[in-house]
């Protein structure tokens, strides 16, 4: 029995050093594929780096100037009038529908009684009776 035990042990041993192996081997692979993927976050931090440069350098406002004054007759720009402008016509309200949440005005008493978004739009709450007219019933 005891070199059964033995044997168990052994093969135990075995197996977990075949497991820490191979977790040995994995750890250093991803330790060095991590190493490579910070050395192109680097490289291209540096060339950000150099695009802004580059940016900043072609956005200058003299020289930006001096294309316009060299350019201008194939801009074609020139000063337009806003309302000269060819385009749709906005489109107004009618008088007959208030806008909700324009100022002095006022919802009624069913949409003032409501909560939410329902009042945003106007809509009763519940269905039923209109509150005003109930009340006109009540009194004669």
């Amino acid at each position: 029995m005891r070199s059964l035990t033995c044997l168990a042990c052994v093969l135990m041993l075995m197996g977990l050093a075949f497991w820490a192996y191979r977790e040995n081997y994995a750890t250093q692979a991803a330790i060095g594929e991590m190493s490579q993927v910070q050395r192109q976050i680097a490289g291209l931090r540096e060339e950000l780096g150099v695009l802004r440069a580059e940016w900043a350098f072609l956005n200058r406002p003299d020289r930006l100037r001096q294309l316009v004054d060299l350019n201008f007759d194939r801009l074609e720009l020139g000063p337009v009038r806003i309302g000269a402008v060819p385009g749709p016509r906005p489109h107004r309200l009618s008088q007959a529908a208030p806008a909700v949440g324009r100022p002095g005005h006022r919802p009624s008493a069913r949409n003032r009684s409501c909560r939410g978004a329902s009042a945003m739009i106007r809509t009763p709450c519940a269905p039923g009776p209109h509150p005003e007219s109930a009340r006109a019933r009540r009194e004669p």
